[in-house]
């Protein structure tokens, strides 16, 4: 996205609401805490942060983080609902594990048994 002289342009523009928990960069399926947790954890700068996401410009980016820092305690409460979402749904994998992750735990098994055997 990019604007052209006379353009009026919201910061919301820059993003589609999908729900109070899915926030995304427009036009893409990247969500807002995708690029912040990079920002704000990584300490990325946002150059740095557009090298990573090819799909991404530089101008969503900094969109993003103006977007951050004009609705920081928002925002922050976004990020914390969106970090229990992803612990509730870790949790669930842990309890709950595919045939899939069961096979490869029970083959990792063996192979730790083998060698055990095998000095």
């Amino acid at each position: 996205m990019s604007l052209t002289a006379g353009d009026p342009i919201q910061l919301e523009d820059y993003f589609t609401f999908l729900a109070p928990n899915d926030i995304r960069i427009k036009g893409t399926r990247i969500g807002i805490e995708t690029i912040l947790f990079d920002y704000l954890e990584l300490g990325l700068f946002a150059e740095q942060i557009a090298a990573r996401y090819p799909g991404l410009s530089v101008e969503q980016i900094y969109a993003t983080l103006t977007y951050y820092w004009r609705n920081q305690g928002q925002v922050d409460v976004y990020l914390n609902r969106i970090d229990k979402e992803i612990e509730g749904q870790r949790r669930q994998q842990q309890m709950n594990p595919s045939p899939g992750v069961k096979r490869l735990c029970e083959l990792a098994r063996q192979r730790d048994r083998q060698a055990t055997l095998s000095v």
